[in-house]
C-alpha cells in the first residue's frame, strides 16, 4: 500500500467524523471521485455532494454515534479495503463493518461497498470437499 492510498483512506475517515458540511466536503475533495458511489446496506448515493449529504444525515439521525477507522488499507490494483466500527458517546462498540473500494485513475476513492458486521457463518465448513467435477457424476 502506498502512502498516498493511506492519506486517501485517512481522509474519508475523518469526513465520517467532521461535523461541519464545508469542511467534510473538502475532506471528500480531496479523497472522492466527483461521480463516485457509496453503497451499504441502508444506502446508495452517487456524487461527492450526495455522499457529503449522506453522511450528514447520518450525524443528524445519531449524533451519539461516530465512526471510526480500526485499520489501514489493504489495497491492490486500484481496489482497497479497511475496517470500522460504530462507537457511542462512551466508546462502546455498537457495530463494525468492512469497506471495500475502488480507486479511480487519480487516487480517489470511486466506490465504497460497504458490510455492517461479520461474514455470515459458513453453515457447510463442516461437510465433506467434494472436487466440482465429482459433483456431475452424483
Amino acid at each position: 500500500m502506498t502512502e498516498s492510498v493511506a492519506k486517501i483512506i485517512e481522509a474519508y475517515g475523518a469526513a465520517w467524523l467532521e461535523e461541519d458540511a464545508a469542511r467534510r466536503l473538502a475532506l471528500l475533495e480531496f479523497c472522492w471521485s466527483d461521480y463516485g458511489v457509496y453503497q451499504d446496506p441502508t444506502a446508495d448515493v452517487t456524487g461527492r455532494d450526495a455522499l457529503c449529504g449522506h453522511i450528514g444525515a447520518c450525524q443528524a439521525e445519531r449524533p451519539d454515534l461516530k465512526v471510526i477507522l480500526t485499520s489501514g488499507a489493504d489495497a491492490h490494483h486500484r481496489k482497497v479495503r479497511f475496517t470500522w466500527k460504530l462507537v457511542d458517546t462512551d466508546g462502546n462498540q455498537l457495530r463494525d463493518g468492512v469497506d471495500f473500494g475502488e480507486l479511480d485513475e487519480y487516487g480517489r476513492l470511486a466506490k465504497i461497498i460497504g458490510f455492517f458486521g461479520p461474514a455470515p457463518l459458513n453453515l457447510l465448513a463442516d461437510r465433506p470437499r467434494h472436487h466440482p467435477s465429482a459433483l456431475r457424476d452424483q
